[in-house]
């Protein structure tokens, strides 16, 4: 081979080379570990994090893997925002309301009293300024949140007595999840912040009185009914509780664009399956929940004109102590407001004609 041939074998080689070089950089296997706040007998929403990180991997062909952790394995259930603002895990799986005690504003995350139902805090959040304003407020925990699943409206809860008025919330020890706590508060009632996994002990020793979940298909799994009979709804306090994926920034700022894009696409796969799930899976469950000798009542009216009005006071409150929650709430009121004028002439009224209907 001649000289020149030989340059030119060499320039082509270099070249190859130097486009090979990225390409095997891209292929660098990422591992993270996402740790849940809910027991792994939760098929439907421990499952999310399952989704999530299948997800990821199927999108990357292996190179990105992402081991999920149960409650205790790496962290305490409620031990996720520390955990991911630390860097000690790269994600998290959790219920944002999980931690008003750092700021009441987290509630919003996830769902208030009488707030946005899922469909509505979607909407916001992908349409509507809600994902803006909640990276702003997650930025000084060092977290990047994604939206990651929807219960849908939930149940009211199990309760050993009848709830006949007002006066039977005085003093009633519930497990209730988080800032709805701080209505029933104002109710009367003494709220207990129980992780998922140790709530039936709780009922059936009597160290609580009543006990809120999700919805019949969770509920059934965790085997209240066996020690409360009487099955309230609706859960005025979530009408479409929302969970989130918590990244710790530096370690998504670490991503390569095709990467975060990715995270991004697995944790909206995971937000929509959930609620898929639940609104599948409930049906029967109730069903068979009935059938098991649950007993289903609606909350009377007085009970819930109350927690209105106790839910009001504290929005005002918060609005006058927290800046946090007002910017947020401010908007997402506003929202609400819009939503519901729309929801009144369509969702609704087409809802309760189905609901009425002999099918």
């Amino acid at each position: 081979m001649d000289r020149r041939s030989i340059l030119k074998h060499a320039g082509i080689a270099g070249v190859l080379a130097a486009g090979a070089a990225p390409a095997v950089h891209a292929q660098a296997a990422i591992r993270w570990r996402i740790t849940s706040s809910f027991p792994k007998a939760l098929d439907t929403i421990h499952g999310a994090s399952d989704v999530f990180a299948r997800k990821i991997g199927d999108m990357t062909g292996g190179k990105f893997q992402v081991t999920v952790h149960a409650p205790g394995e790496l962290v305490p259930a409620f031990g996720v925002v520390d955990a991911v603002q630390a860097g000690t895990v790269e994600a998290g799986h959790t219920a944002p309301y999980y931690y008003f005690g750092k700021d009441d504003t987290f509630a919003m995350g996830t769902a208030i009293p009488f707030g946005l139902n899922s469909r509505q805090l979607t909407a916001w959040y992908y349409d509507g300024n809600g994902m803006k304003l909640f990276r702003e407020f997650y930025d000084k925990y060092n977290i990047i949140n994604f939206p990651g699943g929807n219960t849908g409206a939930q149940m009211g809860g199990w309760y050993r007595k009848e709830i006949k008025s007002l006066a039977d919330i005085k003093g009633l020890k519930m497990r209730v999840g988080g800032f709805a706590g701080k209505v029933m508060s104002r109710m009367g009632a003494v709220p207990q912040n129980i992780p998922g996994g140790e709530i039936y002990q709780a009922l059936e020793k009597g160290t609580i009185d009543a006990t809120e979940w999700i919805g019949p298909y969770d509920d059934e799994k965790l085997g209240f009914q066996k020690v409360a009979k009487n099955y309230y709804y609706p859960g005025w306090w979530e009408g479409g509780a929302q969970l989130d994926f918590y990244v710790n920034k530096g370690a998504f700022n670490a991503l390569s664009k095709e990467n975060q894009a990715i995270v991004e696409a697995a944790a909206s796969y995971a937000h929509i399956e959930m609620q898929a799930r639940y609104d599948a899976r409930n049906p029967a469950a109730l069903k068979r929940l009935v059938a098991g000798g649950a007993k289903l009542l609606p909350f009377p009216k007085a009970v819930m004109d109350g927690a209105y009005k106790a839910s009001m006071e504290l929005y005002a409150e918060l609005n006058d102590t927290n800046p946090a929650w007002k910017k947020i709430y401010s908007d997402y009121s506003a929202f609400r407001k819009d939503q519901n004028l729309w929801f009144r002439f369509t969702e609704a009224t087409f809802d309760r004609y189905m609901q009425a209907a002999k099918l």
